[in-house]
């Protein structure tokens, strides 16, 4: 299967199979249990340094594992785009990875990744380099549009999107953002005040935010809080349309504790963590695959 998507030789195909038959068998991304997952002859601790080459030595090529991921899981156009980050800390390094992923069946499979070498959150020039990487492969696709939480919001990233080609977006921001109407400026949970929980509503007319013109939809949830959405197009769909954008946090699950346990891994180099996520990205489809195919009576 790897063979009809991916061109690497075939020692190295044959040795990413081994390595997600062995993952699957131990549910850790921790290369020591790995190795004890691996089958043959030779002695775990064998097997332990080619996963050590692998990771030194091997060019992943990430377009390639793109492509199979749109391919393999057979993702229908238009695309909905997730965006997030995910972080953890082993010891005193920080992992932090700004991940896209298109959403297909509550999942956000990803496409396209960042390694910050930073705490906190991205910038503008980190999300429009993730943007265009994603473009350069998939450029001829068509978009639905993009969602992504409150860390993803300002005047730079919205030029950004909204610049020709336009991206349409449903984008979650913060309660106390000002809202201009023309004649005076109110936050955004002034605007919603009144709404109980389980109400939503969208401003009559656009407003003035971070200098652009933008539909304001928002959603009174069950704690009370407020889920306010900006938009360029669209507004009455774009509380619905945002609540897709948890894809990417189903995503993150199942890379982390609730799967692959990808805190447990010692990997502590950028470019190595970001080839074995390219690897769970494989066994993502894999084992989402076989999944469906159990569910649909084998």
């Amino acid at each position: 299967m790897l063979q009809q998507h991916l061109q690497w030789n075939a020692a190295r195909l044959a040795f990413v199979s081994t390595f997600l038959i062995a993952l699957m068998r131990v549910k850790t991304v921790n290369l020591a249990e790995i190795a004890t997952g691996f089958s043959g002859e030779a002695k775990v601790a064998s097997h332990y340094k080619r996963l050590q080459r692998f990771f030194r030595d091997f060019e992943v090529d990430y377009e390639s594992i793109a492509l199979m991921v749109v391919k393999v899981m057979k993702i229908p156009e238009p695309w909905v785009i997730s965006i997030d980050r995910t972080d953890w800390q082993f010891g005193k390094t920080v992992f932090n990875v700004l991940t896209l992923g298109v959403v297909h069946h509550g999942v956000a499979f990803p496409l396209v990744w960042i390694m910050l070498d930073k705490k906190g959150n991205s910038n503008t020039r980190e999300r429009c380099e993730l943007w265009n990487r994603f473009l350069e492969i998939f450029a001829d696709r068509k978009i639905d549009f993009l969602t992504a939480d409150r860390e993803f919001v300002g005047e730079d990233w919205f030029d950004y999107l909204l610049c020709d080609p336009c991206t349409h977006f449903r984008i979650r921001i913060r309660k106390n953002t000002l809202l201009d109407d023309g004649q005076k400026q109110l936050r955004a949970d002034v605007c919603f005040q009144d709404l109980r929980v389980g109400q939503s509503k969208v401003l009559s007319h656009p407003r003035k935010v971070w200098n652009h013109s933008l539909y304001i939809a928002a959603m009174r949830l069950d704690d009370g809080d407020l889920l306010i959405v900006a938009s360029a197009h669209d507004p009455d769909t774009a509380i619905a349309d945002y609540a897709k954008r948890w894809a990417i946090e189903t995503l993150f699950g199942c890379f982390k504790t609730r799967g692959f346990c990808l805190e447990s891994t010692h990997l502590q180099d950028s470019e190595r963590l970001s080839k074995l996520i390219a690897l769970l990205t494989l066994a993502l489809c894999w084992a989402f695959s076989s999944g469906l195919w159990l569910v649909q009576g084998g």
